[in-house]
């Protein structure tokens, strides 16, 4: 042999068999007898012969990848799921594909489709928006979906979520415990499962601690620190009309806390707050932040497991959901109602 790269048909002809024999015995298609078979993998390794993985995959119609759609690869929460995704994968031996859709329908839209088109073997999917419907569609036509983090109704594809009403409970119950039975709560509108169902756990919680139904005000919007922004000036203009915040996610907790150091508003010693997510690095803060806990990097690895052990021949027929249980974090930044 010249110094040239040894191929599939250089195999085939040492080894005196046709070259879909040699490919159907590497990808695991054909049972050959020992002699056929010590053959081809003699010439194997003479020839130092190292198959084409992208040939193999295609030949099988896998790509050995996995999508992973996200809304912002730069929010502390998406990056430390990608993060899990990719370690997990990495186990299992598999390429991980990210997509960021920068929260945008039709992008995700166009990621969707790349299952049909077997850019990827299946695809994690995680939106920060509300679905109109056609979501729902485009996941159920893939089959090939788990959807993670925020719901996405009618779409019959499992699901992995944070137990959100437990972490809105663990909030609730732990300002309580504080005395505050006026809390503000900050998060998305009603459209976004994940913030209702926080909105239930606090609404819940409080009801139960005061013996009596309690609705808490809110603020509702996008969970980014700009709207956290917006939300600390709207309550300072207020009047502060809460003795304690529930800010549904890190972006908006820090949003929040930047309005109130500048003007000069004391977390406790003029409002307790608790945050959600617990990514950023709360304990650092000059007030540490008491927050609600996602296990991050157990739902990305989770996720991805689920994608590779759901029987895709037999897809559920509604959507199969698993909760991953959360916990509340406990700084210094809940006291007793301030005294007005």
């Amino acid at each position: 042999m010249s110094d040239k790269t040894a191929g599939l048909k250089d195999v085939a002809a040492a080894a005196g068999v046709s070259v879909t024999t040699v490919s159907r015995l590497l990808n695991g298609s054909l049972a050959l007898p020992d002699e056929t078979r010590k053959r081809i993998e003699d010439a194997i390794r003479k020839l130092n012969y190292r198959p084409n993985p992208h040939a193999r995959r295609l030949s099988r119609g896998r790509s050995d990848a996995i999508g992973l759609v996200v809304p912002d690869i730069a929010n502390p929460f998406f990056a430390t799921l990608v993060a899990a995704v990719e370690e997990e994968a990495d186990r299992s031996g598999l390429a991980v594909s990210l997509f960021a859709t920068l929260n945008r329908s039709d992008r995700e839209v166009a990621y969707l489709e790349l299952i049909e088109r077997k850019h990827v073997d299946g695809l994690i999917f995680v939106t920060n928006h509300a679905d109109d419907g056609q979501l729902a569609r485009l996941i159920n036509k893939a089959e090939k979906v788990v959807v993670v983090d925020e719901d996405v109704p009618h779409a019959a594809v499992p699901k992995l979520f944070c137990d959100n009403e437990q972490g809105g409970h663990l909030a609730g119950s732990h300002l309580a415990r504080h005395g505050h039975r006026d809390v503000l709560f900050v998060g998305s509108d009603e459209t976004m499962i994940s913030g209702r169902r926080r909105f239930d756990g606090l609404r819940r919680a409080l009801g139960e601690h005061w013996r009596q139904e309690i609705v808490p005000a809110s603020y509702r919007g996008a969970y980014t620190i700009e709207f956290g922004r917006a939300a600390g000036r709207r309550f300072i203009a207020e009047g502060m009309p809460a003795t304690a915040i529930f800010a549904t996610s890190d972006e908006i907790a820090i949003g929040m806390m930047e309005v109130f150091r500048a003007e000069g508003v004391s977390i406790p010693g003029d409002v307790s707050m608790v945050g959600f997510d617990d990514v950023a690095p709360f304990h650092l803060f000059a007030t540490p932040v008491t927050a609600v806990r996602q296990p991050v990097r157990a739902i990305g690895r989770r996720a991805l497991r689920l994608l590779l052990e759901t029987n895709w021949q037999e897809p559920p027929a509604a959507a199969a959901r698993e909760l991953v249980p959360v916990e509340i974090v406990e700084r210094e930044s809940v006291a007793p109602p301030a005294k007005r």
